[in-house]
């Protein structure tokens, strides 16, 4: 992992020109600029919370309006970094062609594309959090540590998807709708406590319950939204009880999804 490391520090500056390369073509000629980064989660938190006055979804003392949007940061970071980290091989073809570089720089790119977005999004955060009178705490430095998780997270599976996409493009497609999927899956539209109440509290599915509780929490969006929740909103540590199962899973499949694409980069120019 050192020489990996090393590698691609040696490539920071193309990494940081296509990043930028990246950033100024997506709102250069956009008509709401960089607003187009903040859309998309103030508009789901909108219809989020329209959503929870009709079903009455439970926020406890933090209001739901900004719960959800602390929810959708990290998601909206992960779904985006993730989607169009799969095409960032195949939209890079041209490069490919013509020069050798480490390709996994692709997908990294995309995500420090995010990491500007998101920083946008923390600004609204704050305001928000000024708007209902709640102030950060020290347990704020989790959070660099849970963006960091969450970008292992999204290159899991930006990596293999990427690799697969060169050779089946419907890999492309089919991957956000599955994203998308996952979304309620994930406590975004309402908090973890709730599953933790209907499943381990009332035991709402019998003897499957802590089963399926498991299986719920092997899922890393599960915990990363969560602890970023706590760390922002709550005031409190991260609760590792609901980390560590989608941690060992994320553990055991990075390293097979680097491999892979790596197996399939020295074939990325042929097919491409």
């Amino acid at each position: 992992m050192l020489a990996v490391a090393r590698n691609l520090w040696q490539y920071r500056e193309l990494m940081w020109t296509l990043a930028w390369k990246n950033i100024s073509v997506r709102y250069k000629q956009a008509y709401l600029g960089i607003a187009w980064a903040v859309l998309k989660p103030v508009m789901l938190m909108l219809i989020f919370t329209l959503v929870k006055s009709f079903v009455g979804i439970e926020s406890g003392p933090i209001p739901y309006p900004i719960l959800t949007f602390a929810a959708l940061m990290p998601w909206v970071l992960f779904q985006e970094a993730t989607s169009e980290g799969i095409n960032s091989v195949v939209s890079n073809a041209h490069l490919i062609r013509k020069i050798y570089f480490p390709r996994e720089i692709f997908p990294l790119t995309t995500v420090l594309t995010k990491l500007f977005e998101l920083g946008i999004n923390f600004i609204i955060l704050a305001g928000m959090m000024w708007y209902f009178r709640m102030a950060p705490t020290v347990f704020v430095f989790w959070v660099p540590l849970i963006i960091a998780y969450t970008i292992i997270c999204s290159l899991t599976v930006t990596l293999v998807g990427a690799a697969m996409n060169v050779y089946y493009r419907d890999v492309a497609t089919a991957l956000p709708v599955v994203l998308s999927l996952l979304m309620y899956a994930s406590p975004v539209m309402y908090p973890l406590k709730l599953v933790q109440d209907k499943l381990l509290v009332h035991q709402a599915a019998g003897n499957w319950s802590n089963m399926l509780y498991t299986i719920y929490t092997m899922n890393p969006l599960a915990g990363i939204i969560d602890a970023f929740q706590r760390a922002m909103l709550h005031g409190t540590a991260p609760d590792f009880s609901v980390i560590w199962p989608g941690m060992i899973v994320v553990a055991m499949l990075f390293p097979l999804s680097y491999l892979l694409f790596k197996r399939a980069e020295a074939y990325f120019a042929d097919v491409i």
